[in-house]
């Protein structure tokens, strides 16, 4: 396992690196393609170390070069098409953008399967590793590792969702299909859409609301454009939803990598990588709970109807179990081994 990235290195070590890479051009160029923002914390910070680590350990010879906001041109969903034909060396996104295209992967998604982002992505690694049916998912690329954001939080342009009751008729952005089909459980119309068109959707009131985490409210400006924002979670730390994120590689272009230089890659992979990715979702949660406390009213939902909450979304994991029996997976087997992941990495 290598060391974390996010930890400053000396000057001294900086300079020396600067020194070797300037030395040594780069043979392999790599494009980058992502839908957020390049002034999104886990752009200018997490992903941007991410890279520079990955020229470092090179001595130089990689240079992963970042587009941002779909600068490459097309849509969210379109970015596991790009890896795969090679469009773009390395993308990250959310399988759930492609629905019906990834579905073992959305184990994670069911309600209340998520702790904390830290816990729930090293979780969800070991998941991908230990089945051989969720990896036959991603056979078109080569993921180099997922990982999940913290306890999705319900924002709402005027009255707060601080009750079962209340979903009702709202309609909320979601994210992927396990998160839709709980917010219908509940009442709610689910919008389905990438998280770059909600700020528009919020603005022109297609939508009543989102379900998002703290983590992104800086870049989309979030607190500027709802009036609350409900924490939910249960008795044993769970919430109500997360989302899984993948950053993947072109397949041929990693194959085609000599030994040493898949081993760098390969060293910036893994559960290494999902838990770095993980821990710094986790931490990035307060400073978007301290902009929502500037403009928005923040709250936690009562137990009691946490409780309700648990009770009216039982059947969606019912219902993600018979949908993978449908496709020839053991549903039952894979949602336990997801449960068994989670377990060991709960604290």
């Amino acid at each position: 396992m290598i060391k974390k990235f996010l930890v400053k290195a000396s000057a001294v070590a900086v300079m020396g690196a600067a020194m070797s890479m300037a030395a040594q051009a780069a043979e392999v160029t790599l494009k980058y393609h992502s839908f957020l923002p390049g002034k999104a914390p886990a752009h200018a910070k997490l992903v941007k170390d991410w890279t520079e680590s990955i020229a470092e350990a090179s001595n130089g010879r990689i240079e992963v070069k970042m587009y941002t906001a779909m600068q490459l041109g097309g849509k969210p969903p379109q970015l596991v098409d790009q890896v795969q034909d090679g469009f773009a060396d390395i993308i990250w996104t959310l399988p759930g953008y492609t629905p019906g295209r990834y579905p073992a992967i959305s184990a994670f998604e069911v309600p209340f399967m998520v702790t904390d982002a830290e816990e729930t992505s090293m979780a969800l690694q070991a998941y991908y590793e230990a089945n051989p049916s969720v990896q036959a998912e991603f056979a078109d690329m080569h993921p180099l590792f997922f990982w999940t954001h913290d306890r999705g939080v319900v924002y709402t342009k005027g009255d707060a969702i601080d009750t079962v009751a209340k979903f009702e008729g709202k309609k909320l952005r979601n994210p992927s299909r396990p998160v839709a089909m709980a917010l219908e459980a509940l009442g709610a119309t689910p919008v389905g859409m990438p998280v770059p068109e909600m700020p528009q959707a919020l603005a022109k009131n297609v939508i009543d609301g989102t379900v998002v985490p703290f983590e992104i409210v800086p870049a989309l400006r979030l607190h500027e454009l709802v009036d609350n924002a409900v924490e939910i979670q249960d008795a044993d730390g769970r919430g109500l939803y997360t989302s899984v994120f993948v950053m993947g590689m072109n397949k041929a272009k990693y194959e085609s990598l000599p030994a040493d230089l898949k081993k760098v890659i390969d060293d910036h992979s893994g559960i290494a990588m999902a838990q770095q990715f993980g821990e710094f979702f986790k931490n990035a949660e307060n400073v978007g709970r301290k902009m929502i406390d500037e403009k928005a009213t923040r709250q936690t939902m009562a137990a009691a109807e946490v409780t309700k909450m648990r009770e009216a979304t039982k059947d969606v994991a019912t219902d993600w179990i018979r949908e993978m029996n449908d496709r020839g997976l053991d549903g039952q087997a894979l949602l336990e081994s997801a449960q068994a992941q989670l377990d060991k990495y709960s604290k």
